[in-house]
This record gives C-alpha cells, sequence and structure tokens, in this order.
C-alpha cells in the first residue's frame, strides 16, 4: 500500500497499526476519531503521528511533546508534506 492509497482508501484498510488507522481518520477530515486512534498506540510512530495531529490542531506545545516523545524534531514541512512523509514511513 501507498500513502496515496491510504489517503484514498473508501473504507480503512484491513489490520491497519493504530499511527495508520490516525492517519487515514485524518485523511478523512475526522481529527477526534485520529487522535483517539493515535492515543491507542502506545509506541513512536503513534507518539509522531499525534505530534502532526497536535501540529495540525495549532497547538504546538502539545505537539513539541509529543515530537520529543517519537524522538523527532518539529518538522518545517507543510502538514501535507508531513502527512505524506509519515504514512510512506509508517507503510515502508
Amino acid at each position: 500500500m501507498t500513502a496515496e492509497e491510504l489517503a484514498t482508501a473508501a473504507g480503512a484498510p484491513p489490520a491497519l497499526s493504530p499511527p495508520l488507522l490516525a492517519l487515514w481518520w485524518d485523511a478523512r477530515g475526522d481529527w477526534a476519531a485520529a487522535h483517539a486512534a493515535a492515543q491507542a498506540g502506545k509506541d513512536a510512530e503513534s507518539a509522531w503521528v499525534h505530534a502532526y495531529l497536535h501540529r495540525k490542531e495549532g497547538d504546538l506545545a502539545n505537539a513539541g511533546y509529543w515530537y520529543r516523545r517519537a524522538g523527532r524534531t518539529p518538522p518545517t514541512l507543510s502538514l501535507a508534506a508531513e502527512w505524506r512523509a509519515i504514512a510512506a514511513a509508517l507503510l515502508a
């Protein structure tokens, strides 16, 4: 599966990890469902998506906390580019 396929899948593909499910929900514009899915994961990938979601929300302090938990530096990419980068990395 590619990031584009994840973004355009009509239904959630089976057996998605919590961070990929969060990205799938985010691609549908459902921030609350995306956030719940990201919170369900307890790994660095989930923290990365959690950070992205709080950055998208505009809560940069909270996003910074989650980027640190993920072991990542807050990006300077656009939100769309960050979504694609996270999706591509998690699908690789």
